[in-house]
């Protein structure tokens, strides 16, 4: 485009900028701005017709007045990218926060990306060992799937990403992940929190973080995860790292997508959310998974706080739809003192049978994992009877049942915040040892030949 510079401004609101119709333009395209003062800001062409042009501006539009110069730079948002990055610290626009210098780059990759051929994609089953037993043996983790954690206001889903972030690996291989920490509309609390806790564990030297806090400008926030993934892609598909792309908090990504659409007067729909947001989001989600071809993957953990504890609320709602599966956080287990909080009964993994069972992880997890959810969900419901008609009323098989549930919640639900459990010995080995509890005339979900393998009282050796 032209070196021209632009002085049609119309109006402004909030982060957008409105100009009388230029010569043609792209969407997407990057713009500069020069204030009457001399300070430059950027932006990017939001929407064009024919009479007019409407503009974001990352670091907001404060002194922008109609004395602003406007320059079309004829290019989309580029980020820099190389194997530098690992390790490093950038803010929501790509621009370093660790006070080292500017990223050299390999190449300058388009952030908006290139979508993976259907053909070309392969299919996730390997497992991802987070060594959390509530994720491991109920909702098992696919190299190359998309998981996100749905969470609420107060509870520690921070706490779980980073022991995530930090354990994440293959089962039976070496091969490290590189982690991508991608933080929305943080505070500085939770991001002195994130960086202190990476650096205490050495994590930092094999992660990427983005962030942009919740002061920085919230049209920044919209690019903020297509930078951790333009970064994301290219460690994966060109240096073959696998990748663990953890984003923290959708809720601040999507509130900041409701206020452009409220700048730019649309038709809201459900809830004042805009109602391409289920498309905005499967842009990012589907950037998840591995190519023919190539050795690197991308595996993705969205977190996302549910408004008022709402799982149909349109965030979570729509993140359901588009993502495999989702592990839910439970406030009631939370209270009860238990971390990590996960509810493993609405919790689901749409991957897990691909990446579980023989070779992959044992050859009972399937059928341990089943009975696990059935006496689990056995007991919870009778806790409910319990409060009616008290423990005297129950039968043999109820009392076990009810028993369960807590020596579940207690033993195999509960575990530090550096506990890292195997697979074999720590998770499903658990698993047995706390079903000896149960008759096993009543461990219906168990095929014999398990038992007699695996059992710790009934073993056949």
């Amino acid at each position: 485009m032209s070196g021209k510079e632009y002085r049609t401004i119309t109006d402004v609101k909030g982060p957008l900028v409105f100009l009388e119709k230029t010569e043609p333009v792209a969407y997407n395209e990057i713009v500069q701005l020069r204030l009457s003062d001399g300070t430059m800001k950027n932006g990017q062409v939001l929407d064009t017709s024919d009479d007019k042009v409407i503009v974001q501006v990352f670091e907001g539009t404060e002194s922008v007045d109609r004395q602003t110069g406007v320059k079309f730079l004829g290019d989309v948002f580029r980020l820099p990218v190389s194997k530098g990055l690992i390790g490093r610290i950038l803010d929501g626009a790509g621009k370093p926060r660790d006070g080292g210098p500017e990223i050299v780059a390999e190449e300058m990759a388009d952030i908006i990306g290139a979508a993976i051929n259907p053909y070309s994609r392969e299919s996730p089953e390997q497992f991802i060992q987070t060594g959390i037993s509530a994720i491991d043996a109920c909702t098992s983790l696919v190299r190359g799937q998309k998981l996100p954690i749905f969470s609420a206001s107060g509870l520690p889903h921070n706490d779980i990403a980073l022991q995530i972030a930090r354990q994440a690996r293959l089962a039976g291989s070496d091969d490290d992940f590189v982690v991508v920490f991608c933080a929305m509309g943080i505070t500085a609390e939770e991001y002195n929190f994130f960086v202190h806790d990476l650096e205490r564990t050495g994590a930092l030297e094999n992660a990427v973080l983005f962030v942009n806090l919740a002061d920085d400008p919230a049209v920044e926030r919209l690019i903020t995860p297509r930078l951790a993934l333009t970064a994301a892609e290219y460690l994966a598909f060109e240096h073959d790292y696998h990748v663990l792309v953890i984003y923290t908090d959708m809720t601040n990504y999507c509130e900041s997508l409701r206020q452009i659409g409220a700048a730019r007067e649309e038709v809201p729909g459900r809830r004042g959310y805009p109602g391409y947001m289920y498309t905005d989001l499967a842009m990012m989600y589907e950037r998840a998974g591995m190519v023919k071809g190539k050795k690197g993957s991308i595996t993705q953990f969205p977190i996302l706080t549910m408004p008022g504890d709402d799982i149909t609320h349109p965030i979570p709602d729509l993140s359901g739809y588009i993502t495999e599966g989702q592990i839910v956080i439970s406030r009631e287990l939370h209270q009860k003192g238990i971390y990590p909080p996960i509810n493993v009964l609405p919790s689901l993994s749409r991957l897990m049978n691909a990446g579980i069972g023989e070779g992959k992880t044992r050859e009972d997890h399937k059928s341990v994992s089943d009975q696990l959810y059935a006496a689990y969900a056995g007991g919870r419901e009778l806790r409910g009877l319990v409060a009616i008609v008290g423990e005297d009323a129950l039968n043999e098989r109820d009392l076990q049942l009810l028993k369960f549930a807590d020596i579940f919640e207690d033993q195999f639900l509960r575990q530090s915040r550096d506990e890292d459990r195997s697979i074999d010995e720590g998770t499903l080995d658990l698993a047995w040892d706390l079903l000896t509890n149960i008759d096993t005339k009543y461990l219906v979900r168990l095929d014999q030949k398990w038992i007699d393998k695996y059992h710790p009282t009934e073993k056949k050796s």
